[in-house]
């Protein structure tokens, strides 16, 4: 196995104390969405993070459900949940925002059907994998300085 990423819930539980003391960690990914209330949370575990204890590196920051973009008027953005959050989190931070995912019906219903949206080409393949270039670029820099 080249990665193994864990999907934890947001916040500073026991959870995520137990894993960094009994696991090697190259580093973590903060998830917000843009409203003030997740950002909240994400800097509370980016702090947690970065805490002499700890440190771990954050290799960066994705805003999830940055906006909506309707199918049939893909330029056109609505930012339901706020807009800038991830930016506003990575600048304060001095941590680069990996990339912004927009809420787009194809990757719920991917879900949904058990088939990751991002196995065919497109609009949401092209994001993703902008969003892993991103993050691959920075396990390398942590790596190399490790």
């Amino acid at each position: 196995m080249d990665y193994l990423i864990i999907d934890l819930p947001p916040g500073t539980s026991d959870i995520h104390i137990s894993l960094v003391q009994t696991l090697f960690i190259t580093g973590v990914i903060i998830i917000t969405t843009p409203q003030k209330l997740s950002i909240l949370d994400a800097r509370k575990g980016l702090e947690m993070f970065k805490q002499k204890k700890i440190n771990i590196p954050v290799l960066g920051i994705i805003e999830n459900q940055s906006y909506f973009s309707p199918e049939d008027m893909p330029d056109k953005k609505y930012y339901i949940f706020g807009s800038g959050g991830g930016n506003i989190l990575s600048n304060e931070n001095n941590v680069i925002l990996l990339g912004n995912i927009p809420i787009i019906q194809s990757i719920r219903e991917g879900s949904d059907d058990g088939y990751p949206v991002v196995m065919k080409k497109g609009k949401v393949f092209e994001i993703f994998k902008k969003l892993i270039f991103s993050l691959l670029r920075q396990i390398n820099i942590v790596d190399n300085f490790s």
